[in-house]
């Protein structure tokens, strides 16, 4: 698998905030003040054997960026949470507040977009890897919301899974990525929804 790709976990992004959080010469994040709310830890799928922990609420885009979505976020107006687990799993939030709701379906748009491709763009930029998509259907919440899953697997890696979650309200949009190791049958796709519908109804439509 490519340094890009394992760049671009999920995983690789909690791991790389609990190590900012727990550092005690970082310098502080920029914490946002206000804004949309976001999920709290608790609100993420359950995981056996361990808990979910999360970071600050964050100006600005995660580093390193999440899989498949990370290159469609706008770096100026994005703010994001990250989360994690004592074992393979980790999670991450974005939201993002538009001009209006016009701009705000454009980027929902856009972020569906940039799943529903992610497989084919992963596989192009390294042929060893294989990967492929699901798309899981509509979530009601607010203005609307969909999750789509994909899975990546390197014979000498093994295999990832991620779920995400698209969602608007009013001018507001928010994109939930989960992933761990495993299949398409590891994933929480109703759990996930739930979080999906959670996440979505917490923002204000600005």
């Amino acid at each position: 698998m490519s340094r890009r790709l394992f760049a671009l976990t999920c995983v690789a992004a909690a791991t790389a905030a609990a190590a900012v959080i727990a550092s005690p010469v970082a310098a502080p994040p920029a914490v946002a003040a206000d804004g949309p709310a976001f999920l709290d830890a608790r609100e993420l799928p359950p995981q056996a054997g361990t808990s979910w922990h999360a970071g600050p609420v964050t100006d600005g885009t995660p580093d390193p960026l999440p899989f498949c979505v990370g290159e469609a976020l706008p770096g100026a107006t994005s703010r994001h949470r990250a989360f994690w687990t004592d074992v393979d799993t980790g999670a991450v939030q974005v939201t993002v507040v538009e001009r209006d709701e016009t701009a705000a379906r454009s980027l929902a748009a856009l972020f569906d977009s940039a799943v529903k491709g992610c497989a084919e763009r992963v596989q192009q930029q390294d042929p060893e890897v294989k990967a492929e998509w699901r798309d899981y259907g509509r979530v009601g919440a607010e203005d609307g919301a969909s999750v789509k899953g994909v899975r990546t697997t390197h014979a000498w890696t093994g295999s990832d899974v991620h779920l995400f979650a698209v969602g608007r309200d009013g001018r507001t949009v928010t994109v939930v990525h989960w992933g761990r190791m495993g299949t398409f049958t590891d994933a929480p796709v109703s759990a996930f929804k739930k979080t999906t519908r959670t996440a979505v109804n917490k923002l204000y439509g600005g």
